[in-house]
């Protein structure tokens, strides 16, 4: 079985979440693909470690309907950690753009390059214009790079996964 994994605070989880992770399912040959929610996300202090039991229970809810889709939850923060194990690691452009900073490696661009040497294949969604190497693009639609958990948390409920 060829599994990849796609960390995320998923919160909440949303339509373009599994929309990415349905095309990657398909683009990167995958048989099933684990959504990785961290513990202690990196960048996302405002996530409580109380929040990850109700988050796992929302994708769980959708991923009943749905044999390919997993979750997990990880104790790894980098995704280069996160990743480790998996045949494939899928994320949305702005995680690219964290993934590749320096400054989320103590401002060490040589530790930022072991991380990302340890990377298996990756999957990229496109995300307003964030610069993306096009080999790691993934055919998502368009229409999707607006769709975001914070417009959810406000109120956009018709961009929930599986209701809010």
């Amino acid at each position: 079985m060829i599994v990849g994994v796609y960390p995320g605070s998923f919160d909440p989880l949303t339509i373009a979440h599994l929309t990415i992770a349905e095309v990657a399912l398909d683009h990167l040959q995958l048989d099933r693909i684990d959504l990785a929610i961290s513990r202690d996300a990196l960048g996302k202090a405002h996530l409580g470690d109380h929040t990850v039991s109700a988050r796992v229970a929302a994708i769980e809810a959708v991923a009943r309907q749905r044999s390919w889709l997993g979750v997990v939850v990880v104790d790894g923060r980098l995704v280069a950690d996160i990743a480790q194990g998996y045949e494939a690691v899928v994320m949305g452009a702005d995680k690219w753009a964290q993934v590749t900073d320096p400054s989320w490696y103590d401002d060490d661009p040589a530790a930022r390059d072991a991380a990302l040497a340890r990377l298996p294949r990756v999957g990229v969604a496109p995300r307003n214009g964030i610069d993306v190497p096009t080999a790691l693009l993934l055919p998502v639609p368009a229409h999707l790079a607006e769709v975001s958990a914070t417009a959810v948390r406000n109120g956009r409920t018709d961009w929930a996964a599986g209701g809010r």
